[in-house]
């Protein structure tokens, strides 16, 4: 497992957005931006069960997620990896904690009472940075 360098940890602190990409059923690419964050041992991406990147990744769990610093277009992270684990537990409160760093709201606005929460953690195995 690789590990995130700590020179740019700072662009999963900040409300950085995740281009997160995930393969399509036919072998196409999908690359969704989103909100995330780094725990330590994971990268942690929160949406909702049953959406395409969800389904994607239960299927395919290779992915790579990447973020550009909106400071210094030259300063970038890549990281590739495998969803290790999808969870429920604990995904309304971190869309919650993902609000507050995104957009300042103490709760997730945007929430759907029909939708389940989930979390996807990803292993990093591969991380390329530059700048």
């Amino acid at each position: 497992m690789a590990t995130i360098p700590e020179q740019y940890r700072d662009l999963f602190e900040r409300p950085v957005l995740v281009s997160l990409a995930t393969v399509m059923p036919g072998g196409q690419p999908q690359v969704t931006p989103v909100w995330g964050d780094f725990d330590g041992t994971h990268i942690r991406i929160n949406t909702a069960a049953g959406r395409q990147k969800h389904k994607n990744m239960e299927e395919r769990p290779q992915v790579t997620a990447m973020l550009l610093d909106p400071e210094n277009p030259q300063r970038y992270i890549e990281v590739r990896g495998t969803v290790a684990k999808i969870s429920a537990e604990g995904g309304d409160a971190h869309i919650d904690a993902l609000a507050k760093k995104y957009i300042g709201a103490e709760t997730y606005p945007f929430r759907n009472p029909a939708e389940t929460r989930v979390i996807c953690y990803i292993e990093p195995e591969k991380v390329l940075a530059q700048g």
